[in-house]
């Protein structure tokens, strides 16, 4: 009978470690949940290259329109912040010069040209897509002057007039990629009077005009963190 008791026992205790094992693992895996519910509320997991915060660049661009009929080119160069890719505020600077062949008292052929810049200000629509729609808008100011054709003669002082410039657009942008935008835009530049000699009958530089330009920069300059605490 001694060895069945010493069987039974054995069993008893095998028994014992067994169900003191299944608690074991049953408190293991009951302890790791409780901690991983608590991660999970006291964190949330984003990717900060999906949700771009900032960014800058340079442009120039360059584009054709009218000025009273006149063939008008024009040249931009623009420095801007860009928020969140929806919205673009900085600096741009416009040098144009308008083919008038205006018939002066003393001299023929004058030509229009001059300069203008001011406050750059552009949202963006359709942002995280690689087309774009935004509306360019420059509120500023420059000089505009006459000058023959072929620059002999000196710009008296009474050829200067200065202008104040307000010029909404329409543009569509197509991302290359990180760092370069291309942009095709068309404008209507609305100014301020001038007041050049009757002859030249010429009142203000409104007009519409149309081009191409190339944005170089860092348009996503968010890190990639991918864990942040959050605040109760």
């Amino acid at each position: 009978m001694q060895p069945i008791c010493k069987w039974v026992v054995y069993s008893n205790k095998q028994k014992i470690m067994n169900q003191n094992l299944i608690y074991f693992f049953l408190a293991f895996f009951c302890c790791t949940y409780l901690v991983n519910a608590q991660e999970s509320d006291d964190y949330i997991e984003f990717n900060d290259r999906k949700n771009t915060v900032h960014g800058v660049y340079l442009g120039l661009g360059t584009y054709y329109g009218k000025i009273d009929k006149a063939d008008t080119y024009a040249m931009t160069f623009q420095i801007a912040y860009v928020a969140n890719q929806q919205f673009e505020v900085g600096f741009v600077g416009v040098g144009f010069y308008s083919d008038l062949n205006r018939q002066g008292l003393n001299f023929n052929d004058r030509d229009l040209f001059g300069g203008y810049g001011g406050l750059h200000l552009q949202p963006i629509l359709f942002s995280k897509s690689k087309l774009n729609l935004s509306f360019p808008l420059l509120i500023g100011g420059g000089a505009v002057g006459l000058i023959d054709r072929d620059f002999e003669n000196t710009i008296e002082d009474d050829d200067w007039q200065p202008v104040f410039v307000f010029e909404p657009g329409v543009s569509l942008l197509f991302n290359i990629s990180r760092y370069i935008q291309l942009e095709a835009a068309v404008k209507h530049r609305f100014s301020s009077r001038i007041n050049f000699k009757p002859e030249y009958g010429l009142s203000n530089i409104n007009g519409f005009s149309a081009g191409l330009g190339i944005k170089v920069g860092v348009f996503n300059m968010g890190r990639n963190r991918y864990k942040q605490k959050t605040i109760n």
